[in-house]
């Protein structure tokens, strides 16, 4: 087992809050140097404050040009494409083009976005992690699911090209799936509404942040000759996308 990730510096999408949040945390822990982008500066900055070896960077992943002017030039070691976002609840029939725009534009086209920037130079290297973001959703349909869940089905989709793509030159790539974890995400889906979002979760033990972000930690803290390709994370409370024991 590698012990640290000392003098390896990482970068982490969406680590204003949530998952990304938790990663940075998890990953600087570790020893390494960490990159936090997002939208939010002043998230980003507070985050910061609390780590050893931490920077901010402004970024959109939906701005392809952004992303390859701002990642294209960094010394990167890891790769954590974890900025990823779901809009509405409704059958697809009334469905609004915008929140599809924005949850393919950010889940799909953004991944890619930072992967084109990213990539060549870890396989130059001939070393290093990238870790994708996906979701249970990538892997079981769920009612009012549709165009998110087409999403995470592409980031299964990528991640697998990358296999094919990439894969055998050094560079280790791992999807991370989960379950139902209890961040900002619901908060978001539901347009602010805090008690929609509650409800949820209500009844049942989901996942924390800090859970994904150890099998993070877990899968790039291997030898390098051992690549954790899946991790699929459940709430033992959840068995499947639409199935969720609750208490009474």
């Amino acid at each position: 087992m590698q012990a640290t990730l000392s003098g390896k510096t990482a970068l982490i999408t969406g680590a204003s809050s949530g998952i990304g949040a938790a990663t940075a945390r998890a990953l600087s822990q570790l020893g390494a140097s960490v990159i936090l982008a997002a939208r939010r500066t002043d998230r980003l900055e507070a985050l910061a404050a609390s780590l050893d070896r931490a920077s901010t960077l402004a970024l959109d992943v939906r701005d392809a040009a952004a992303v390859r002017g701002a990642l294209e030039s960094l010394d990167l070691d890891l790769v954590v494409c974890n900025a990823g976002l779901g809009v509405g609840v409704g059958p697809l029939q009334e469905g609004a083009p915008e929140a599809w725009d924005r949850m393919i534009d950010t889940n799909v086209k953004g991944v890619l976005h930072t992967l084109r920037a990213t990539l060549p130079g870890l396989l130059r290297k001939g070393a290093g992690d990238v870790v994708l973001l996906g979701s249970v959703a990538g892997r079981q349909v769920y009612p009012g699911g549709n165009v998110y869940n087409a999403t995470k089905h592409a980031v299964r989709a990528i991640y697998e090209a990358l296999r094919l793509d990439a894969g055998s030159r050094g560079v280790r790539f791992t999807t991370v799936d989960p379950g139902m974890v209890e961040t900002e995400f619901s908060v978001v889906r539901f347009g602010g509404d805090q008690a929609a979002a509650d409800k949820v979760y209500a009844g049942m033990r989901p996942l924390d942040p800090e859970d994904v972000a150890d099998a993070i930690a877990y899968a790039v803290t291997r030898p390098a000759h051992v690549n954790i390709g899946e991790l699929v994370i459940w709430p033992t409370d959840q068995s499947s996308t639409r199935d969720v024991r609750r208490d009474a």
